[in-house]
């Protein structure tokens, strides 16, 4: 209870679109933890139901399909006036050269990770009080690629570019990123469990800190975007040191 006190998130109204999973549903525990009012957003009723039994009686869940943007202006109709706002939504990466991606398939990938993101800052931007913040999530993908990750790697950059200039245009409302490196969520359930089990113990080989990321630690990372008052336009990365091997 101290530690709901003396938060700044106590009391505050916090929207997490894609919360009801994964990074997002990580985050909104956490922030729940501090105090916070948490409202979220998932194009999944029975994960939005699961979500809530983890979360106080306080908390509010609303189904809708983030890919149409009609869908994201109707769910900040409903919440109203709201402190910060985090993005976490995404579907299972698929990995692939560019000789064999169709063009079709890669534009999709960017409607939930780009767009509805877009969408998102768009309606939920004016709903924000003083003091609020957007956060959206990168990757490090944007800074080093691999092979096959030509749509990932450009939707990263286009998430980046547009944190600055949010930033610029919205001040002062405080807008950022956090900026993963491999975290072990469903975000890899289209890949095998041998294959993900692979990319797991690789990855965390070569991390610094020799683990690949939980859920909860990127959470930490939204958390402190939130908090935080003087920072903005920034892409935070936290990647166990894998940008520097």
């Amino acid at each position: 209870m101290e530690n709901q006190i003396n938060s700044l998130l106590a009391g505050k109204r916090v929207v997490i679109l894609g919360g009801s999973s994964g990074i997002g549903m990580a985050t909104a525990q956490a922030a729940a933890a501090e105090g916070a009012e948490v409202i979220i957003v998932s194009g999944t009723p029975q994960r939005i139901e699961q979500a809530l039994q983890t979360l106080p009686a306080t908390a509010q869940g609303h189904a809708a399909d983030l890919r149409q943007e009609e869908n994201i202006k109707n769910a900040f109709q409903a919440i109203g006036r709201f402190d910060h706002l985090v993005y976490t939504a995404g579907e299972n990466l698929t990995l692939n050269t560019i000789d064999g991606t169709e063009l079709a398939d890669a534009q999709r990938f960017f409607i939930l990770r780009f767009w509805s993101a877009f969408a998102a800052v768009k309606y939920g931007a004016q709903l924000i009080n003083a003091g609020g913040s957007i956060t959206l999530t990168s990757g490090t993908a944007n800074a080093r690629p691999g092979k096959g990750w030509s749509v990932a790697s450009s939707i990263c950059g286009a998430v980046e570019g547009f944190v600055r200039a949010m930033a610029v245009e919205l001040a002062p409302v405080r807008v950022n990123s956090v900026v993963p490196g491999v975290v072990k969520t469903n975000l890899w359930g289209a890949m095998s469990e041998q294959d993900r089990e692979g990319l797991y113990n690789s990855m965390g080989e070569s991390y610094l800190v020799k683990r690949v990321g939980e859920a909860n630690d990127i959470a930490q990372a939204h958390l402190y975007l939130m908090k935080q008052q003087f920072g903005t336009g920034q892409n935070l990365v936290i990647d166990g040191g894998g940008l520097l091997v």
